[in-house]
């Protein structure tokens, strides 16, 4: 059987359940999930297959590129998702978990984007653009 990892937005109108192992958290430092969260994004990935979103008419879907949209609560705007139109997989945002979520984070990727307040220290590896395991261009 198949472990089960389950999350939820801030106010509760948007909750999912992860099957199977989860990739290592992703930390993207692209100017656009700077923007949207404020700092950068932590997340995860989950197969289409493997994700039972409950609420999902809460959720409230930006295309901030031609690539891929971002998803999140229309109520309490807690950012749940990011979705490559071309992929059968879907990006969790690595804090709408429960705890204890067994996350760990993988890399960092976008760095050459970061924000100037800040630096990265954490000794994981760190690409200028995407990853070559991640086939994602923002």
């Amino acid at each position: 059987m198949k472990e089960v990892h389950s999350g939820s937005c801030l106010c509760g109108a948007v909750r999912f359940s992860a099957k199977g192992a989860l990739r290592g958290v992703v930390y993207c430092h692209c100017s656009q999930c700077r923007k949207q969260s404020g700092h950068y994004y932590a997340a995860t990935n989950v197969a289409d297959a493997d994700i039972d979103i409950r609420g999902f008419d809460h959720v409230t879907w930006f295309a901030a590129s031609d690539l891929a949209r971002r998803g999140f609560c229309r109520t309490c705007g807690s950012l749940l998702f990011w979705k490559h139109n071309q992929l059968d997989e879907i990006s969790v945002m690595a804090g709408a978990f429960e705890q204890p979520s067994g996350l760990k984070g993988e890399c960092h990727i976008f760095v050459a984007g970061k924000g100037d307040y800040y630096s990265i220290d954490d000794g994981l590896p760190q690409f200028e653009r995407s990853s070559p395991k991640i086939a994602t261009d923002g």
